[in-house]
């Protein structure tokens, strides 16, 4: 089976579609820039904002005055322009994000915490800005999903509507992510000491971190088979892609780049293509002295002295997070479809150990690209996009039925401390410290050291930690604030730990999905399973039960109690 590019929609600092994207990458021009619209208090930091208001925003997504994130007006914008150019439907929505609508929360955190008066609270959850979009595009979806890893997201999301498509599961996927700034995580990154005063230099010797953006990204991607019979044009192909984890730190990357090497091998392993016949690297590139270093280090390690030509868009965009690899995949159909290599802005001196990237705008022939996106946690995708079409292999799916099911520990019998040291837990939550016990006593008693697979899913993620940090804004209006709770509060949080105290190099994803999380989380390993990418793997399904959250969870009807359940799969 080969699976087509058919559709592509963006929007982002330097556009509001594809076309005007263009341009400006081919005219070498940023958007990085003062913020607008964002509020926040860090005025000096530069962003690349989408240059509308919400009104506007609303306006051009077709939306009326009904409460709708930030994060969901982008989606829709750019979702829209993917199916208009494809010209079909889709059976499947898979839109990666993290903010989701932490824009809304901030703008009622207040209002929350005095008087508890929060209607649009109930859009904070990743999942329901995907449902927001997904209502806005009247198509046929039956099956819609939000993954949230990270800075990895938008690309894991293309790989599971791939998947879906190779196994027979759907016939056509709009995939990507869509994300806004807020001041959550502006704040968040600023407490890690990681952005720029300045605007971003990738590779560069001077680096001295990274500037945050917004925007989306997404692809229609289908079966070859369909695209020809309807006549449609084919924009490129998905050549091959993995998923790795670092497994080595909640934020950091380790210094020979082992998930970044093992994903971007991985990918062209199913692509079966040699380091050699790849034209061009879009890189993660994110101008933070640990990142670039570490993604160099991978590069080196895959490509040794002939190093193809390498370039991270970012510091025209600046980094889109969660929709980073879907607004990145997007820039790399417009590169081969118009033969040219975007520059890497700002670049001007090189050091040891990183490598040397495409300081001019470069026109050339592509054929073959190699696209990466890494997040938190050591969470690392890689993407090979192709001129021409390859065969991926495909089956008929097979139901399958977990080994092993084990439900929330009692703190009080000893059962987590058997598997969570005092060391591993200090800087845990109680929660925390359930999941993981619960995780590890599950794999104990299959006797499986290191699964294939660890897949999480969650309504709210690991809110506690988010609350702790919204209230630190407020009370401290943005200021000396800890980095702790952020680095905890990612949705991906549970499953790259587990992968750190494991040792576990093997895919790593985390949905997040209303009451539907769970059921994402399954289809992807059935899905992984019946393709013979995976042949183990560990589900872990949780939420937290919170302080102060109650009243929010009985408003909108939610459960309250905490949840730490794990599935172990085998075939």
């Amino acid at each position: 089976m080969k699976i087509a590019i058919t559709g592509i929609g963006a929007i982002s600092a330097i556009g509001s579609n594809c076309a005007e994207m263009l341009e400006a990458l081919q005219a070498g021009r940023s958007g990085i820039g003062k913020m607008r619209f964002l509020g926040s208090t860090h005025t000096d930091i530069p962003v690349g904002e989408v240059p509308y208001s919400d009104a506007e925003l609303k306006q051009m997504a077709g939306i009326t005055d009904e409460p709708a994130p930030r994060t969901s007006l982008l989606g829709i914008i750019a979702a829209q322009e993917a199916l208009r150019m494809a010209g079909t439907q889709c059976d499947v929505f898979i839109s990666g994000t993290t903010v989701g609508g932490m824009d809304l929360t901030e703008q009622h955190w207040y209002d929350y915490a005095q008087s508890k008066a929060v209607e649009n609270i109930r859009l904070h959850e990743a999942g329901e800005s995907t449902n927001l979009i997904a209502h806005a595009l009247h198509q046929p979806f039956t099956f819609v999903a939000t993954p949230s890893t990270a800075c990895s997201s938008a690309l894991n999301a293309v790989m599971l509507g791939a998947n879906l498509i190779r196994s027979g599961k759907a016939k056509a996927a709009l995939v990507g992510g869509a994300e806004s700034l807020s001041k959550f995580h502006l704040n968040g990154f600023n407490t890690l000491m990681i952005l720029d005063r300045q605007p971003c230099r990738p590779f560069d010797a001077d680096r001295n971190g990274l500037n945050l953006g917004e925007g989306a990204g997404y692809l229609v991607i289908e079966r070859e088979e369909d695209a020809l019979a309807r006549g449609t044009h084919i924009l490129g192909y998905i050549g091959g892609y993995a998923n790795t984890c670092d497994a080595f730190h909640q934020t950091a990357s380790s210094d020979n780049g082992e998930g970044a090497y093992r994903a971007m091998k991985g990918a062209l392993s199913m692509a079966n293509l040699l380091p050699a016949e790849i034209d061009y690297v879009n890189a993660h590139g994110t101008a933070t002295p640990n990142n670039d270093l570490s993604e160099s280090a991978a590069l080196l390690r895959i490509f040794g002295e002939n190093m193809p030509a390498v370039s991270s868009t970012k510091a025209f965009t600046g980094h889109t997070t969660s929709a980073s690899g879907g607004l990145e995949a997007v820039i790399c159909v417009l590169a081969m479809q118009h033969a040219f290599i975007p520059a890497n802005l700002n670049w001007k001196n090189t050091s040891e150990g990183l490598i040397v990237p495409v300081a001019q705008t470069l026109h050339r022939p592509i054929h073959n690209i190699l696209c990466n996106a890494f997040g938190f946690g050591g969470n690392e995708s890689s993407l090979v996009i192709c001129a021409k079409g390859r065969e991926l292999s495909e089956t008929v799916p097979t139901p399958l039925h977990p080994k092993l099911a084990i439900e929330q520990l009692p703190a009080e019998d000893g059962s987590v401390s058997r598997y969570v040291s005092p060391a591993e837990g200090r800087r845990m939550t109680l929660q925390t410290r359930r999941l993981v016990a619960v995780a590890k006593r599950a794999l104990d008693e299959c006797g499986i050291e290191k699964p294939d697979a660890i897949i999480c899913a969650t309504q709210w993620g690991c809110m506690l930690q988010s609350m702790r940090f919204l209230q630190d804004m407020m009370d401290y209006n943005e200021q000396q604030l800890k980095p702790t709770p952020f680095i905890q509060s990612t949705h991906n949080t549970i499953a790259s730990l587990i992968a750190i105290l494991t040792g576990n190099h093997g895919y790593n994803a985390t949905y997040s999905q209303g009451e539907r999380s769970i059921d994402c989380a399954i289809t992807d390993v059935e899905t992984q399973m019946s393709l013979g990418l995976i042949h183990s793997a560990l589900v872990l399904e949780f939420d937290e039960e919170v302080e102060k959250w109650d009243e929010v969870l009985a408003l909108i009807g939610d459960r309250t109690k905490a949840i730490a359940r794990a599935y172990v799969y085998t075939n």
